[in-house]
């Protein structure tokens, strides 16, 4: 039977890994074995990641919005109760933009969130 080298398919494979690991530091960017290790385990994270970005990015909105509705004297939990209330449906990414960048306005739907709670 004759010897089969496996020829430019493999050798291709085995480029296309390395081209991901380019950067890893040291043998997880030259040897295969280790690459397609090393590029598993990245995408694996990256995986991951990609859906506790939004988790992470979710959080921080509540505190902001927190923090600025408590420098008003009213929690987050009645702030939004309020305005839902009101039927003012503003997502909390938007409502954190709101509290940062234009304060005077968030502090109007401070104050309709709070009419609405003590009626």
């Amino acid at each position: 039977m004759s010897r089969v080298k496996r020829g430019y398919k493999a050798r291709r494979r085995r480029k296309k890994l390395i081209k991901h690991a380019k950067g890893y530091y040291g043998l997880k960017s030259k040897i295969i074995r280790r690459a397609t290790e090393a590029i598993r385990k990245a995408w694996v994270y990256m995986y991951r990641d990609r859906r506790n970005r939004k988790r992470d990015f979710r959080s921080l909105w509540i505190a902001r919005i927190s923090a600025a509705t408590r420098q008003n004297g009213l929690n987050y939990s009645r702030f939004m109760k309020g305005l839902k209330d009101n039927k003012i449906a503003l997502d909390r990414k938007i409502l954190s933009d709101i509290a940062i960048r234009e304060p005077q306005d968030f502090l109007r739907l401070i104050e309709l969130a709070r009419s609405s709670l003590s009626s």
